[in-house]
Order: C-alpha cells, then structure tokens, then sequence
C-alpha cells in the first residue's frame, strides 16, 4: 500500500464537549492567543453569533474559524453540546482530522461527552482531553481526568485512542498547561499539543478534485454555497464540478463562480483551494448536505457519516385563529410555511419533513423538543405565523412487535428533592440506572425513560426543586414499547368569548388554577387562558366586568390582587398542551388553544 500524501502545515479540528462546557469560550482564547480576531470591549464570545444562542447561552449552529500558528493553519469547527443538535456533530466530524474533548473540571463527562467522544472514537478520531475550567471554584481536574478514562474504557477505545494527551485549560482566562504544576499563561500549550498530536489532512493534490458537502450557506449575491473538507486535488474559480447526490448516482453539471476559505471569523475571497482546505464554493444551485463536488472526469461519491435518525415530530400549520395576521405576521399561508421547512431540510439533515395526508398541514420531524423549539423560534423571528401541535414521539414495529426511543437521563437535584423525582419519573416509566452523591452534595441520578416520558416533564422538575433541579438527556436506543403513560393530571380553562382580559374576571378564575393572560390582553373563542386544577375543561368567561352599584364591597377594584400569571415560553406551550390542543405561534405573542374552537365543535368531535 502506498503512503498516503499528507499537507503537513494544515490541522483540521473540532471542539466537542457536553453543553455549557466552555467550547465556545475557549474558541475565542485560541483566536485572541492567535491575534485572528480583535475583541471589542466588553466582547466575550464571538463564536455564539446567533441572537438566539446569545439569549440562551448555548451553541446550536456549527461554525468555522480559521487562524495561523508557526505557520501552520488552524482550521477549528466550534460544534453544539446538545444532544438536540447531534446531527451538526455527526456531519462536522466527518471535516476533521482530531478532536478536543472538553470537559468541566468540577461536572466531569455528562452525557453529551459520552454521544460525541462515541462518535469521535467511531470515525477513528484522535481526542486531546482538554480539562476546562480549572479555575473554577470546586475543580477536581485530576478526578475528572480519572472518569474521562473510565468512559474511553466503557466505550471500548483501541489502546492508541487510550494514550490521550490532557492539556488543563481556563478558557475564561485564556491559559492552558500540561501540568497542573506549572504556572501557565496563554494557550500556547494547547496549540502546541495539537500541532503535535492531531495529524495533518490526507490531501492528494494530484488525485481529482472531491469535496463532501457538510455545510449549506445562501447569500443574496451569490446563491447556494457548498461548505466542507476538499479531500483531494484543487479547484480554482472558473473550473467545471461534477455534483454527485448523495441518495443515489445522479450527477448534475456546474460551474464554480467564487471560492471563499475563513480568516479567523471572517469569509474572504480566494481564486483557489486544494485538498485539506475548509473553503465553501459557490455556483452548483442544486447541491445538499451530504453531495459530493467532484472532477467531471470522475464524478465518484465520498461515503457520507450515517445520521441518527428524528425521534420526535409536530405538525406545523399557517395560523388559523383569529388574531391571524394581527401580530406583525409577514409570512401567514401554507405556502410560505412549506417553502421554509422545505428550505430548512435543505441546511439541516437533521430535520425531516412531510405533507399529512388530507390536511394542509405539514409533518417535521426532528432530533428532540429543543431541536424544534429551535426552528419555530427562528421562524417566529424572521416573521412568521403558524401554529403547531403536540410533539411526539416516532414509533417503528418491527416484526409485528412496536418499539420506542429511549433517552438517557441524568437529573441533578438538592438534597431532599430526590423522593419527589424518583417517585415522578416511576410513573413515567423511569428505570433508574444510578443514583451518587456529587462532590458538593447535590444527588445525581441515571434513568432510562422513554421519551415519551420526558415530554412536559422539564417544567415539572423545575416546580418541585423550586427551580433548582437541572436534566440532562441524550438518545440511548430504541426498545419495546413501555406501556401507556398517564397524561397532564390537570384541565384548562378556555376562554367562552372574544374580547379583551378583564382583571375582575381574571381575580376571580385564579382560584381555580395558574393563569396564563394578563388584563387588556386579547382573546378569543378557544382560547386557552389557564389551568384548572380540578382536572376536566372548563369554558370561562375571562372579559366579565363587575356590575355598576352604589354599594362597595370587599370585592372592589381596590381589593382586587392578581397573582402575576405566567410568562409564556415556546418550551413550555409545547411541554403543557394535549393532543387536542394547538400552540400559536407569531412575532409578538404565544398562545394556547383549542384545536377545535367552538364548544359545540369539541363536543361533535367528542362524539365522532
């Protein structure tokens, strides 16, 4: 076998880690210890540039970042820590030639650390274990070096990936070392370590031109920009590339019209790339996530990372009810919406779409609630209107026999809280795999639940830890079907007639349960307004004003004290509604309703 011809002043990198583990930040220490980018005052992280990964503290987006040290170029892929957005990991890994393993030095491996090194490992990936946070009060650095260890064991690592180097790091303060020791400064250990460790690119300039498509970008000038990994040859503006589908042999024509490579954060010009380049490559319209570029004169697909497939699925409509198009709504019909799913399947091999059958609705199907919860905000920003049902699961039968996903849970919880949650879970039939005490007392604990049980059940654990308990959840398997699961124990109280929220009414449904609307908020027939904590629906009338006297009495305006109602959130308008129920969704507002909006059409639907 003939040795494979490598460039040796490139490394291609990506940083995964468990959400909230410090991938972000350290990204942003590597491009200030490079001079690649120039942090503003009071900038922390650049990396998270979505406004909705801002206001939420996580990534969701895969994002590329290229700089130089000694010579060398550093192509590194920030990737999310969620398990929701495992799909954009599976892909990126494919760009890559090593991986860093970040993980806390208080939390240890959580859960996600366990989905991206199985991934890592499987793709024959060289990991550098980067111990973040050291600077954290609590850390147990040397500890957590031990459990990394013990999770490489327990997914049977070869004796290679076994002999990984350990760099401890703060990326809050921009240093990092190998030993513990020794005072460190900047992240010049770090860099150093993986020009060392990650191998540079198998690239073959002589071989003809093959790109794997990981990425998708659009640009109004432009178009469609194909983003990965060249793995072999060059290509220059100008040049002809034979497109291969990844879904079968199809081949499609077309011509590269501009090549863009990263300059730190930054996409810049470039007349040309060759193999072991990240570039993105503009002018083949018809391309996906997944195709191959290849050379005309040998247009041969490069096997694509197998996703995992959607374990959840909700049906997205235009909005019907009838404060439709009132709320700053651009995009309102069923047309607008299919044509951005469509374009979101396109980006995102994570998401699946379908039309339902005999309905102008249609079916998206995606890796978790947050995965979806993701897109219907981003949808709702960029202006549009829709409404979308319960999230559930995805079912498969296999050999007349009906099996269901299953997630791994890892919930941490005060001490005392820990009976209320085992008990909780039980009923939603939890198997409970471990049960430790962490270093600072609180009480960890490990279940398998199928995800069927796990739907609303976020808001509940945050009510019976006052706030406190925190979960964690990745993907396990699929296994037989669980047996049925017992729905929300309480009902709503639906609003009888249009008009707008009056506080005297509202003062007196209170009582009955949470309220979900302030006063002089608009509502309508079906609406859902609160809870009714008697466990049946019950029609109200929320805009009831107080009868005109000369008499005062105990309920006057000045007695009147509403407890404040709760804020609504797209996480848990999706957690709370039942099958029958629809969440609405627009620029301005969310809102619960029936699906059915008349009282006589629930009761002829009852009834059919």
């Amino acid at each position: 076998m003939s040795r494979q011809k490598r460039r040796k002043n490139v490394r291609n990198i990506a940083i995964v880690a468990h959400v909230d583990h410090g991938k972000t930040t350290l990204v942003d220490a590597l491009l200030r210890e490079s001079g690649a980018y120039e942090f503003k005052e009071g900038e922390i992280t650049v990396m998270d540039s979505n406004p909705i990964e801002k206001e939420r503290g996580i990534t969701i987006f895969s994002k590329n970042a290229s700089f130089v040290y000694k010579d060398t170029i550093f192509n590194i892929v920030d990737t999310p820590g969620h398990a929701d957005f495992g799909s954009e990991v599976e892909r990126i890994l494919k760009m890559v030639d090593g991986v860093l393993l970040l993980v806390d030095a208080f939390d240890g491996p959580m859960p996600q650390t366990k989905f991206v090194l199985r991934k890592s490992l499987e793709l024959h990936l060289k990991p550098i274990l980067v111990v973040n946070k050291v600077d954290r009060p609590n850390a147990r650095p040397n500890e957590v070096v031990d459990m990394t260890f013990d999770l490489f064991c327990e997914l049977n690592s070869t004796e290679e990936q076994l002999d990984f180097p350990i760099v401890f790091a703060s990326g809050k303060e921009g240093r990092a070392t190998l030993d513990l020791d020794e005072e460190s400064r900047d992240m010049k250990p770090l860099l150093d370590t993986i020009l060392r460790h990650v191998p540079p690119p198998v690239a073959d300039a002589d071989q003809p031109f093959q790109m794997l498509v990981t990425m998708l970008d659009y640009d109004n000038y432009v178009g469609r920009m194909a983003i990965g990994r060249i793995f072999h040859g060059s290509v220059k503006v100008g040049d002809s590339l034979a497109l291969v589908k990844h879904e079968g042999h199809e081949v499609i024509r077309g011509r590269v019209t501009r090549i863009l490579k990263y300059k730190g954060m930054v996409r810049v010009e470039a007349g040309s790339a060759e193999a072991g380049d990240i570039a993105a490559i503009a002018g083949i319209e018809e391309v996906h996530v997944a195709d191959t570029l290849a050379h005309p004169d040998k247009p041969e697909a490069i096997p694509a990372v197998k996703i995992d497939e959607p374990t959840i699925s909700m049906n997205f409509a235009c909005n019907s009810s009838p404060l439709s198009g009132k709320d700053g709504g651009r995009f309102l019909t069923s047309r607008h919406i299919r044509e951005r799913l469509q374009h979101e399947a396109m980006m995102n091999v994570g998401v699946r779409i379908e039309d339902v059958p005999g309905e102008d609705r249609v079916k998206v199907s995606g890796r978790g609630e947050l995965h979806l919860s993701i897109l219907i905000e981003t949808m709702r920003r960029e202006g549009y209107e829709l409404e979308v049902s319960r999230p559930e699961v995805i079912l498969k039968e296999e050999d007349g026999q009906l099996f269901e996903p299953v997630e791994e849970v890892v919930i941490e919880v005060d001490p005392g809280y820990q009976g209320s949650v085992i008990e909780a879970l039980g009923v939603r039939k939890a198997e409970m795999k471990n049960l430790t005490t962490s270093a600072v007392g609180t009480i960890r604990m490990e279940f398998l639940i199928p995800s069927r049980g796990i739907l609303g059940f976020r808001s509940q654990l945050l009510v019976m830890t006052r706030g406190t308990g925190i979960m964690y959840q990745n993907f396990h398997d699929y296994q037989p079907f669980k047996g049925e699961i017992p729905e929300r124990p309480s009902g709503v109280l639906i609003s009888q007639v249009p008009g707008r929220a009056v506080a005297y009414a509202l003062w007196g449904l209170q009582e009955r349960g949470e309220i979900f609307v302030h006063p002089g908020d608009e509502l309508y027939e079906g609406m859902i307004v609160g809870v009714n904590n008697k466990g049946h629906d019950l029609v109200v009338n929320a805009i009831r004003e107080k009868k005109q006297t000369n008499m005062r009495s105990s309920g006057s305006d000045e007695a009147i004290q509403l407890v404040p109602p709760r804020e609504m959130t797209l996480e848990f308008a999706l957690e709370f509604i039942e099958k029958d129920e629809l969440v609405e969704v627009t620029p301005k507002n969310i809102r619960l309703r029936k699906r059915y909006l008349t009282d006589n059409d629930r009761r002829r639907q009852r009834r059919a």
